[in-house]
């Protein structure tokens, strides 16, 4: 049963950042197509979000992980 569970959060984890990522990528499109002149910026700021989804994503997987 641990493991099942184990797997369903390590399941959860990848759905919620995969969804994050995919909002940020969106929002960040809209962003550049309002002022283009701003997309450095953008994408820097999307870059650092994303990885940091990344991150919290990760830590997720392994605590789901370790707890099985």
């Amino acid at each position: 049963m641990g493991g099942s569970v184990a797997a369903l959060g390590m399941g959860l984890a990848v759905i919620g950042a995969g969804i994050g990522i995919g909002m940020i990528g969106s929002r960040a499109m809209e962003a550049i197509a309002r002022q283009p002149e701003a997309v450095g910026d953008i994408r820097a700021n999307m870059i650092l979000t994303a990885a940091l989804i990344e991150g919290a994503a990760l830590i997720a997987i392994v605590m789901a992980f370790l707890v099985a």
